[in-house]
């Protein structure tokens, strides 16, 4: 494309921030922000102790998986709460729970009484409040910012999910690998604490946001208002394609945290820092690719980006099983962080697009709790397998497998009106039924 000067107005007006400039989405943004970090430094921060207190990949799963599996059980559940309550009011208490659960984490590891069990429950509890923030949160962007902005606003807030992997893991790492048996100063105390830290500024920042959005509940009871939300999905072609592809997407290409102390130990001779070295590079990726969707404007191009980030995501997952240098390493978890995160925002943009308000927070609770199950269920697999056969081999047979149902469902109808970026006219196309 030539730099002529209309391109290059186009270019400086491009805001990359701009729904920062809206206060109630600043603040839970922050809010968001200190809370994602505080998710993804405890899940390296957890797996490797509990990988050093057991050496087993099987518990490694297992904690993993009591952390996502609430994402099944809790979401439905909470998508009916943020259209009958406030749902700036689910936010503070969902972070409220999880400033007290870090706490009592925290100060278990520092006595010295934590076993691996403990981890497994204190990770249920934990998930469930994470679980319940979700719905929540995605279901409020709306309400606080106009439609021209949805995207930005979009990509900014799943920039809290994915790229906080960065942030997270970088403000753990450096404590993992200290250990003083002389003084007794173990870095792990630390870095629970900071996670601790993290909870407390989010639930202070979620407490000043003064937006009162509820969806709109009938007279029927609550099971009925809840199954409106799962019929709501399941009767709209559109929402089931987009739901189940991302389903897949998640479960063959985003359910690897619990391989990360394997690989760090036995191919990366890397220890508890390795972990963290991995996570924060799928965070780099979340990062580049969530300031690249949040300027970008034309409908065209997001659809292309959408079949692109969709490859590359399977794609990428190959290049880390089958590297054991650990530079390449660190450059193929950016790749998964850059594809994978890109590949969801789009999604969550189109989700936002297609829901009616007054379901809104029951379509985000049914998506939630199908991506979310499907990575939970996926990440014991995978921990589990990993006592038995290396890794490397299942974590590419799931990247090949997705990438292989994206190259071959390509002109499905809804993903191909995807491809073309018709991102504006979504809507009318929620009423497309099933046949």
């Amino acid at each position: 494309m030539k730099n002529t000067p209309e391109n290059s107005n186009k270019l400086s007006n491009i805001d990359y921030f701009a729904s920062l400039k809206y206060p109630d989405f600043l603040k839970m943004w922050l809010a968001s922000l200190f809370a994602g970090s505080s998710y993804w430094a405890l899940i390296v921060v957890r797996g490797w102790v509990v990988y050093q207190l057991s050496d087993s990949n099987m518990l490694v799963g297992l904690v993993t998986f009591a952390a996502m599996i609430p994402r099944v059980l809790v979401t439905p559940f909470v998508g009916y709460l943020s259209d009958k309550f406030q749902r700036r009011k689910i936010l503070q208490i969902m972070f409220f729970i999880n400033f007290i659960h870090n706490l009592g984490l925290s100060i278990l590891y520092f006595l010295d009484f934590i076993l691996p069990w403990h981890l497994v429950a204190l990770a249920f509890i934990q998930g469930s409040a994470r679980a319940a923030q979700m719905p929540a949160g995605q279901a409020l962007v709306p309400n606080i910012v106009p439609k021209d902005k949805l995207l930005n606003a979009v990509a900014l807030n799943m920039s809290t999910v994915h790229a906080t992997r960065l942030l997270g893991p970088l403000a753990v790492a450096p404590f993992l690998s200290i250990f003083n048996s002389d003084t007794g100063v173990n870095g792990t105390d630390l870095a629970f604490f900071i996670c601790t830290g993290f909870y407390a500024l989010s639930f202070i920042f979620a407490l000043l946001v003064k937006n009162e959005t509820t969806g709109k509940m009938g007279n029927q009871s609550f099971l009925r208002n809840l199954a409106e939300g799962l019929k709501f999905v399941h009767s709209t072609k559109p929402f089931l394609t987009v739901i189940g592809i991302t389903a897949l997407h998640c479960t063959l290409t985003m359910s690897f945290e619990s391989v990360l102390p394997y690989f760090s130990v036995n191919k990366l001779g890397a220890e508890g820092s390795g972990v963290s070295y991995l996570m924060m590079c799928v965070g780099v990726g979340s990062l580049i690719t969530s300031l690249i969707l949040a300027g970008a404007a034309d409908e065209k191009l997001k659809g292309k980006l959408f079949y692109f980030y969709a490859l590359l995501s399977g794609i990428a997952p190959i290049l880390l099983s089958f590297s054991s240098n650990l530079y390449f390493s660190l450059f193929a978890t950016i790749l998964m962080g850059f594809s994978q995160t890109g590949f969801m925002i789009i999604v969550h943009t189109i989700i936002q697009l297609m829901s009616p308000d007054y379901v809104r927070g029951r379509i985000a609770g049914v998506y939630s709790m199908y991506v979310g199950g499907s990575m939970a269920l996926f990440n014991f697999i995978n921990g589990l397998s990993a006592d038995y056969i290396d890794p490397s081999y299942s974590i590419a047979l799931q990247g090949l497998i997705f990438a292989l149902i994206i190259y071959i469902y390509r002109n499905q109808e809804v993903l191909f009106y995807i491809y073309k970026g018709n991102f504006n006219d979504l809507g009318k196309y929620s009423k497309m039924t099933v046949s």
